[in-house]
């Protein structure tokens, strides 16, 4: 029914019912071979915009970006994902190339959101894969959607520990509305051509995670841009950190495939949030890379590719049904602290 209902309105760039050949794809941070075949898309879910990017075929992943980013960053992932698996990451509402409405932020919209875009597109059940903000996305889609959910991929996550980035509990602050403005695109233009102009200098490459993350705010240069940042932000940070943990749900993970991927010198979340959920779900799996910061997906590409695909070769998908959801609820994980 969904699928019906949704199919009704896509539509592609290029112009109305035609799907245009994909040009080539622009991804700055790549070390893996680009694939041409990277296709950017439009549909219209729910009355909004939502701008993809899809490509390859095989069994589907859900790729979920973090806060001011967009699907862009998975660029370089997906030209080696691509190879044995359809591909699909969007710009989540609020972001990127997405519509930008008055609405609802929170995490369980976007898990919604991931769900509509996947029925209107074809997809029953996806591994899903997020990064950052994505990862709380990805954990609520796992819970809202279990029957959903074959693989569950964090990737430097939120949801799961209250320390945050300063950064972004100083965003969380009353008023913050009010200074943004005067930040974006001022100072911070200046700031990322300086860690060009400095690296290039010294001949080195500018820290990954300060360059995505100037790179982010300047995208708020639009009011809508900033509004939904804040309602974005302010639905999962506070100024004393993040106001979202899923610990005391992790139990329901049992039997779901889990991949957890962090930076040991991520400096917005730390890993040790990595190891504690690791340590919680019985039977996933932890990988830190030594020398990445927040976005391993960025800092080592190659590397990322290698161990999501064996993870997934390695695994059996899982298949949950509302009865064992129901069971393990029931049942109750470890009383919370």
């Amino acid at each position: 029914m969904l699928r019906a209902v949704f199919r009704a309105t896509p539509s592609v760039r290029g112009g109305p019912g035609t799907v245009p050949s994909p040009a080539p794809a622009s991804a700055p941070h790549a070390t893996v071979p680009e694939v041409p075949e990277i296709g950017e898309y439009e549909l219209v879910l729910h009355g909004h915009r939502v701008r993809y990017l899809q490509a390859g075929s095989g069994p589907p992943l859900a790729l979920i970006h973090g806060i001011t980013s967009s699907a862009d960053t998975w660029k370089p992932a997906m030209a080696g994902l691509c190879r044995d698996h359809t591909v699909i990451a969007a710009d989540l509402l609020g972001h990127g190339a997405s519509a930008k409405p008055r609405g609802d932020y929170s995490l369980g919209a976007y898990a919604s959101g991931v769900r509509d875009l996947f029925a209107a597109l074809g997809h029953d059940r996806v591994t899903v894969v997020g990064h950052s903000l994505g990862g709380g996305v990805a954990l609520q889609f796992a819970y809202q959607f279990p029957e959903r959910t074959e693989r569950l991929v964090l990737v430097s996550s939120g949801g799961l520990g209250r320390e945050v980035s300063i950064l972004l509990r100083a965003a969380a602050l009353p008023g913050a509305e009010l200074v943004l403005p005067f930040l974006v695109p001022g100072w911070l233009g200046g700031a990322v051509d300086s860690l060009g102009w400095a690296g290039a200098r010294l001949g080195l490459r500018p820290s990954q995670d300060a360059e995505e993350l100037l790179r982010g705010f300047l995208s708020l240069g639009e009011p809508e841009a900033r509004a939904a940042f804040l309602h974005t932000l302010r639905a999962v940070i506070e100024p004393g950190g993040q106001r979202v943990n899923s610990h005391d749900r992790l139990y329901l993970a049992a039997n779901l495939p889990t991949l957890l991927v962090w930076g040991a010198r991520d400096p917005i979340i730390p890993a040790d949030h990595g190891r504690n959920a690791h340590a919680a779900m019985p039977g996933s799996r932890l990988e830190i890379f030594d020398n990445a910061g927040h976005f391993p997906h960025l800092d080592d590409p190659v590397r990322f590719v290698e161990l999501l695909r064996e993870f997934i070769a390695d695994s059996e998908p899982a298949d949950l049904d509302a009865e064992t959801l129901r069971d393990r609820i029931r049942a109750g994980g470890p009383l919370a602290a």
